[in-house]
């Protein structure tokens, strides 16, 4: 099993874990936090899915998908690239209100295929490309997507935990 592989694993297991966390609740229940200042189901798929989002679409030097058609309008926000949900405050956290369920699935999905597009005509040599030189050391994309892949799985155990709360 070589990298790309075990990254397509990595984010191939994320969909069903949306899924789980997702499925079936109300807007209510998905904008429900299990105390103040915490973060709600929908936020946390939101979030997740806007880093994704926006991390790979600089990774492959192209748009965020959020900024195409009406995304920003199914989740109640303007339509902000920039806002990926880092650095919230809890106001911006219940200031995200998903439609449904179907809207944090839908976004997730197209961001998720687009990923999993992109992962398959990647490289080992790709792995190793530098795309951010804001830290040291400089952060390659294989680091970037590893980052993602953690960042996505943390997220999305937390979003099922919360579900298990409800």
């Amino acid at each position: 099993m070589d990298a790309k592989d075990i990254l397509t694993d990595a984010f191939g297991r994320l969909p069903g874990l949306v899924h789980s966390a997702v499925h079936g609740l109300t807007p209510e229940q998905l904008r429900w936090a299990p105390a103040p200042g915490a973060n709600s189901i929908g936020w946390l798929i939101w979030h997740l899915t806007r880093v994704q989002d926006d991390h790979l679409a600089d990774a492959m030097g192209e748009d965020q998908l959020y900024g195409s058609g009406d995304w920003a309008a199914r989740f109640g926000l303007k339509n902000d690239p920039a806002d990926t949900g880092y650095g919230h405050t809890a106001s911006q956290v219940a200031m995200v209100a998903p439609e449904n369920a179907q809207a944090l699935e839908d976004y997730f999905r197209a961001v998720h295929d687009r990923t999993m597009a992109y992962l398959a005509g990647l490289t080992d040599d790709d792995l190793d490309r530098v795309v951010d030189t804001a830290w040291d050391p400089p952060v390659t994309l294989g680091v970037r997507l590893v980052s993602v892949a953690d960042d996505d799985a943390q997220h999305v155990g937390q979003a099922a935990y919360v579900r298990g709360l409800l």
